[in-house]
């Protein structure tokens, strides 16, 4: 993946350039469908899983690597899951968390590293389904309302 600073989100559809939002991602034809228009991940979920495979002797993995859209600082793998159902705002953009963004095989076998799935389980971050076009930038906060969805 390649890391960017900004990128345009449109409701409906992703990250503008992305391989989802065009249809071309590798899970794209899955069937029921999913909305993949962008994947968050806590900045602590990765340092956890980290530690977990050096415990092991094996190769960390950078942000870029467990091939997410948006690295997250300031918030702990099991707060970021708590927004699937919720709506939430990052910068000025608004989302819904959809589901577990559950890890697979795949970053591993990309990288002929081994050991992905254990090491990210419970921390792979979330999916969510943009609501409002915009532009996400580095350092965008993000703003959590106490109010559950009923969606």
């Amino acid at each position: 993946m390649e890391s960017k600073t900004t990128v345009e989100v449109q409701v409906g559809l992703g990250i503008k350039g992305d391989r989802y939002a065009s249809g071309m991602g590798a899970f794209s034809d899955q069937q029921p469908p999913k909305i993949r228009h962008i994947s968050i991940i806590a900045s602590t979920g990765i340092a956890i899983a980290n530690l977990w495979l050096e415990a092991d002797n094996e190769a960390p993995f950078t942000d870029a690597q467990t091939r997410r859209n948006v690295v997250l600082d300031g918030i702990s793998p099991s707060e970021l899951n708590a927004l699937v159902g919720e709506t939430f705002q990052l910068g000025g953009i608004s989302l819904k968390g959809t589901e577990l963004c559950a890890p697979c095989i795949r970053p591993g076998e990309l990288l002929g590293k081994s050991n992905f799935m254990d090491a990210f389980d419970g921390r792979g971050g979330i999916r969510a389904e943009i609501l409002s076009s915009g532009t996400l930038s580095s350092g965008d906060a993000l703003f959590i309302s106490n109010q559950k969805s009923n969606d």
